[in-house]
């Protein structure tokens, strides 16, 4: 890069954890009273108090997402539920409000305990359902699917007048082997499950063991793959959060490096305009310079890096001496910005610099809006008369 300056940023704590108790707020309305409390203490004096209100910080976001995930964890239970046709009791989602983290944490292991029992519910409920269709129906008419069938009631009237004779002892535990499947199991998985379970129906007394080694393979299998599914979720979903965390301190630079330029006394028209793009780029153009401009990129939040360059070649060795001022106006604008952005949060410090007159400056490539930039360079011209 030419004529420019890299720097390597970071930003302070206190503002990473900013944003992103910001955006655990967004999803957790009821909370944003008691978050801007904790946050507003990070503006301690005193180093010892700044951690501690950090810590307290840290803590509450925390707790804050263990409750976000544990309201997930009930939606999802809830449409197993649904899917199954189950009859089992789910705690109400939290949405939190003026809890303390202490708080926070004891509703998540109380809401763990009954999540855990409700859990075990919907499948000891499943398990009755494809049971029942086992020893219930004929071998060649069951279903292999493990929706609603008989009420529950009814099914117990079933157990009771099959009796010992009646196979009850190898339907107990077959009931006891599919409680272990997990509720939201795959349809296919269910299914595979069910079409092993049948097979008990028409065995024999040596078959029986076999047909049950046979379906405890399936449940395990079938639990094997739900983890898998399980974790695979927490693993997108923690990728989400970290892009989506990226994104935050992106634009919190971006707006930060915004405000440091238009906020040193500076207007549209008469100091620095700030065209910020997707990509992390600014062009920071100032109504005096009619023919530079300063391109500034962000590579996420971990470096910037800017280039000052001409709208046209120069032409004579006057142009050139123009060039040398305006790249050291643009250095001492650079460290005034970079003072701004130390109190907004953000460490700089440069890597590699190219003074004043060292290179000639390059001609930007892209393309400019006329009638703005003639506008600019003649009100340029004007003010070095």
């Amino acid at each position: 890069m030419s004529s420019g300056v890299e720097a390597d940023i970071a930003l302070d704590a206190a503002v990473v954890l900013t944003l992103g108790m910001n955006r655990v707020l967004g999803r957790t309305a009821g909370a944003a009273g008691r978050g801007a409390e904790a946050l507003a203490a990070l503006a301690g004096e005193r180093a010892e108090a700044r951690a501690a209100a950090l810590a307290e910080a840290r803590t509450y976001e925390r707790a804050l997402r263990e409750v976000l995930e544990r309201n997930a964890r009930i939606d999802a239970l809830a449409r197993s539920r649904d899917r199954i046709g189950a009859d089992a009791e789910l705690p109400a989602p939290l949405t939190p409000a003026d809890e303390t983290p202490d708080q926070l944490t004891a509703w998540c292991a109380a809401t763990d305990r009954l999540l855990d029992e409700a859990e075990r519910r919907l499948s000891e409920h499943l398990a009755a359902e494809v049971t029942s269709q086992i020893f219930t129906a004929p071998a060649e008419g069951l279903r292999a699917d493990t929706g609603p069938s008989a009420p529950s009631g009814e099914r117990h009237q079933e157990r009771e007048q099959d009796g010992p004779e009646g196979g009850s002892g190898l339907q107990a535990t077959l009931e006891r082997v599919l409680a272990r499947l997990l509720p939201d199991a795959a349809e296919a998985e269910r299914r595979a499950v069910a079409e092993a379970a049948r097979l008990l129906a028409d065995a024999g007394a040596g078959e029986a063991e076999a047909a049950l080694t046979e379906v405890r393979l399936r449940v395990r299998d079938a639990n094997r793959r739900t983890e898998e599914r399980r974790e695979a979720l927490r693993r997108a979903e923690a990728e989400r959060d970290a892009a989506e965390q990226a994104e935050a301190e992106r634009r919190y630079v971006l707006d930060s490096i915004t405000a440091a330029f238009t906020g040193m006394g500076y207007e549209v028209d008469a100091g620095f305009e700030t065209l910020t793009a997707s990509d992390g780029t600014v062009v920071l153009t100032r109504g005096s310079w009619p023919d530079h401009s300063v391109k500034m990129r962000v590579d996420g939040v971990g470096q910037v890096r800017a280039s000052m360059v001409r709208e046209r070649p120069a032409e004579s060795e006057d142009d050139r001496r123009v060039d040398v001022e305006r790249e050291r106006e643009w250095c001492e604008a650079f460290e005034a910005a970079r003072d701004r952005l130390a109190g907004a949060g953000i460490r700089s410090d440069v890597t590699w610099r190219l003074e004043p007159g060292v290179r000639e400056l390059p001609v930007a490539a892209r393309a400019r809006r006329p009638a703005a930039r003639a506008g600019r360079r003649e009100r340029g011209r004007e003010r070095e008369k």
